[in-house]
């Protein structure tokens, strides 16, 4: 099970946090990333961390502002600054039993709502 939470409204230019709790499966055997979805627009791969080498991959779309991380307690960690008014959109952790994510993850978390007002 994924389950998201920490979303809510911020003005431009702050930070958020999201902390995803996992159970029922381990960081060391499955991929675990966030994606999003804006109003009418597809879901949005946006950050990953692989369970193989813990190498961590983010669409250019949030690179050098967004930070994924994880603990020792399977909480997985979406670090959000700089928000911009386009960063709007109901944010999904996911995790899959392979390697890196690739496509769609067979598991989702319920989304959490975030909001940047301009």
């Amino acid at each position: 099970q994924l389950q998201a939470s920490g979303g809510g409204w911020v003005q431009a230019g702050g930070s958020l946090r999201l902390p995803c709790l996992t159970s029922g499966f381990t960081f060391d055997e499955y991929a675990v990333g966030w994606f999003r979805q804006a109003p009418g627009r597809q879901h949005e791969g946006i950050s990953c961390i692989s369970c193989a080498d813990r190498s961590t991959d983010y669409a250019d779309s949030v690179k050098g502002r967004f930070t994924i991380s994880r603990d020792d307690a399977n909480t997985l960690y979406l670090q959000m600054n700089s928000l911009k008014p386009e960063d709007t959109a109901v944010y999904y952790c996911a995790a899959d039993n392979a390697p890196v994510l690739i496509g769609t993850p067979s598991y989702w978390g319920q989304g959490t709502q975030v909001t940047v007002s301009s």
